[in-house]
């Protein structure tokens, strides 16, 4: 994503938006008027819900900060200037809304359901862009960190759509997924915060 801070505002101020629309969404299903042109997944949730989901995602960061360790790359991540924390975060909801929320087949099937599930996680890997470079012209980086990495966001993918759809969240509510993608990302500049990585 670009470090310029009006893209970043630019992108902050997109998920205000869409936020909002899911707040007015969600206000009006729970006042029995609900609308039927709702964004997906503008629904209620038990608190329960919100809890497991960052659990899960703070789990899942564990996992990816000791196998950068246990690898030996965590010197290869890259740096971060301080302001795009704001940017990380309001990714919780944008990417949420276009994945969890759009990029899903419902109400055909578990097969496919599932199957969406896969085949959109691996396309959310991919796009992160940790297999490329092109700080000094185009050059593919099939690494160790690179693997770990795009595996990681595969599974947090993973983790997002079985917040949507698993048991707990009987509404197939957005909110904890959104909840839980924040987490991730505010985790992850957390710990390039206590490494050294954040610049200010």
């Amino acid at each position: 994503m670009n470090e310029n801070p009006l893209m970043i505002l630019l992108y902050v101020g997109v998920a205000a938006y869409v936020g909002n629309m899911y707040w007015g969404d969600y206000k009006a299903s729970q006042a029995g008027q609900p609308n039927s042109g709702a964004m997906p997944g503008a629904t209620s949730v038990p608190l329960a819900a919100y809890v497991i989901g960052v659990l899960g995602a703070l789990l899942l960061l564990g996992v990816e900060t000791g196998g950068e360790i246990a690898l030996g790359v965590a010197d290869e991540q890259s740096e971060m200037v301080w302001f795009f924390v704001f940017a990380i975060v309001a990714a919780g909801v944008v990417e949420e809304v276009i994945f969890r929320g759009f990029l899903v087949i419902e109400n055909k099937g578990r097969a496919l359901l599932i199957g969406s599930c896969v085949g959109c996680s691996l396309i959310f890997a991919i796009i992160h862009a940790h297999f490329w470079s092109t700080e000094d012209g185009f050059e593919w980086t099939f690494t160790s960190k690179a693997w770990l990495s795009t595996g990681i966001l595969f599974a947090n993918s993973l983790w997002f759509y079985t917040l949507r759809f698993a048991p707990w969240n009987p509404n197939r509510s957005i909110f904890p997924c959104m909840l839980a993608h924040a987490a991730s990302n505010l985790g992850v500049f957390v710990v390039k915060l206590v490494q050294g990585y954040v610049v200010f």
